[in-house]
């Protein structure tokens, strides 16, 4: 899960990019709307997540 990239797709400006030594800082602005939809976006990122992670801890059931 890309955070930026999903800032950008969610609406959000990325403002700041840059590096100083081995810190990368970045800064994202936008509408409260933009924040909804990101907000949106990684709570089902996480949800797809943790679904996946519950499948594969399941063992399969034998009839």
């Amino acid at each position: 899960m890309d955070i930026i990239d999903m800032a950008r797709a969610s609406g959000m400006a990325v403002i700041l990019d840059g590096r100083i030594g081995r810190e990368e800082y970045q800064s994202v602005c936008g509408s409260l709307s933009a924040l909804q939809r990101f907000a949106e976006a990684v709570r089902q990122g996480t949800v797809q997540k943790h679904g996946r992670q519950k499948r594969a801890a399941t063992p399969a059931r034998r009839a």
